[in-house]
């Protein structure tokens, strides 16, 4: 019986982390595909911006219902019938002539995958060690984050051979065989769990979920939180997800494949930075907090250097801005850990179900913001030097704001999660 648990486990982690991996492989792969996407859609800079933005809102919005659904209706089925339509909607963009087709399949794979992260999250809590979840977390976005790098060189060879639109159908067909395997492998809870609450309420009703909300908003360190996941992955998706692309490209003077190395490089640094922040976490310091603020900082000092390095800047200084970038980008995975460190456990999935609509919410408000910004400041150069710079400039400064409000949040070392 142990053995067949401990199979369904691993089984359930890797097809569910698939799932998250594909959910990351959508939401950047804009990037490196934006020349093609402004030639045969008719984009400029603003359009560009709004339409790589309505996966995130998208994305953002569907968090919401979740957070009231997922712990009653139950992952499986979630990720399950989400996924079928992210399918849908990686089709109809792969159809798209314009920017009104190309926005509906964007806005329909940020709905198929809204579900990918938190469903798994939420089945590791349920079939995982507590003491292991910030580790386990981390390799969960570790795999993530590999979908990242499909989205850069490998997907920029794949474009070469087969076309961006043939390239998204190809990935969709495998999407729909993960959808089919995720709903006959994966069961929501171990079957003793099932077992001992047989003939009880194993879910939670809708009413304790709407209870368990309403307290969740009362919760200072909820706001905190939720606002510097704002600001940490808008700022970071919105340059590896769109701008990293044209930054690049036209700034830099790199050719396609040179520009998707290096953000292949930024992602290999999330890929490290993860699981080492988990396991730096749960197994030496026993803290988030203070790990998640340092993080910050140094996110700050590399945000600020890419605004101040000239065109001519070598390879090598480029290399270890994109690695950092990643790798420290890493240390904000602990902001989920912490809002679950600090609420109760039933609270698990309305919790980081919560901060992930700020998560996801903050791409869309970076990705469609800056390009405005840089549209409205610099109208005839709005990818140029001097508009990067200016976008920089304010994501530094949104960056400087959160990490002092994240000095307000409660420290989680003598929380029960590290006794």
């Amino acid at each position: 019986m142990v053995k067949i648990v401990m199979s369904r486990r691993w089984s359930i982690f890797a097809i569910t982390s698939a799932h998250f991996f594909l959910s990351q492989f959508y939401r950047t792969s804009n990037a490196v595909i934006a020349p093609q996407l402004i030639q045969d859609l008719s984009l400029d800079t603003e359009a560009l911006g709004l339409m790589s933005a309505s996966f995130f809102y998208a994305f953002a919005l569907t968090q919401i219902p979740l957070s009231l659904l997922l712990d009653k209706i139950g992952a499986r089925r979630m990720m399950t019938v989400l996924s079928l339509v992210g399918i849908l909607g990686a089709f109809i963009f792969s159809w798209a002539a314009s920017l009104g087709l190309g926005l509906t399949g964007r806005i329909l794979l940020g709905v198929g995958m809204a579900c990918n992260l938190m469903g798994t999250l939420k089945l590791i809590s349920d079939w995982f060690n507590p003491l292991t979840f910030a580790t386990l977390s981390g390799v969960v976005f570790s795999i993530g984050t590999l979908g990242n790098i499909v989205a850069t060189t490998p997907l920029v060879l794949l474009v070469e051979q087969m076309g961006w639109r043939h390239s998204f159908q190809f990935i969709a067909g495998i999407n729909l065989f993960l959808t089919f395997m995720l709903y006959v492998i994966v069961r929501d809870k171990p079957l003793e769990i099932r077992t001992e609450t047989s003939g009880t309420m194993i879910t939670t009703s809708f009413h304790q979920a709407i209870d368990n909300l309403i307290l969740l908003l009362k919760q200072g360190d909820y706001w905190i939180i939720s606002v510097s996941t704002f600001v940490r992955y808008g700022v970071f998706a919105a340059f590896q997800a769109l701008w990293a692309g044209p930054y690049l490209i036209e700034v830099m003077d790199y050719s396609a494949v040179n520009a998707g190395n290096l953000i292949f490089l930024m992602n290999i640094g999330l890929l490290i930075g993860g699981p080492i922040w988990g396991v730096v976490s749960d197994r030496l310091f026993r803290n988030r907090k203070w790990i998640i603020f340092l993080s910050l900082i140094f996110l700050i000092v590399i945000t600020y250097a890419f605004s101040t390095i000239p065109p001519a800047t070598t390879l090598i200084v480029l290399v270890l801005l994109f690695l950092g970038f990643g790798f420290f980008s890493g240390g904000g995975l602990l902001m989920y850990p912490h809002i679950k460190d600090l609420m109760p456990l039933e609270m698990a999935g309305a919790a980081m179900t919560g901060i992930n609509f700020f998560t996801m919410i903050g791409p869309a408000v970076f990705l469609q913001g800056l390009g405005n910004l840089m549209q409205t400041l610099y109208p005839h150069a709005s990818r140029g030097p001097d508009a990067f710079n200016a976008a920089f400039l304010l994501c530094v400064g949104c960056l400087v704001g959160v990490a002092v409000l994240y000095l307000f949040t409660k420290d989680t070392a003598s929380t029960s999660n590290f006794k």
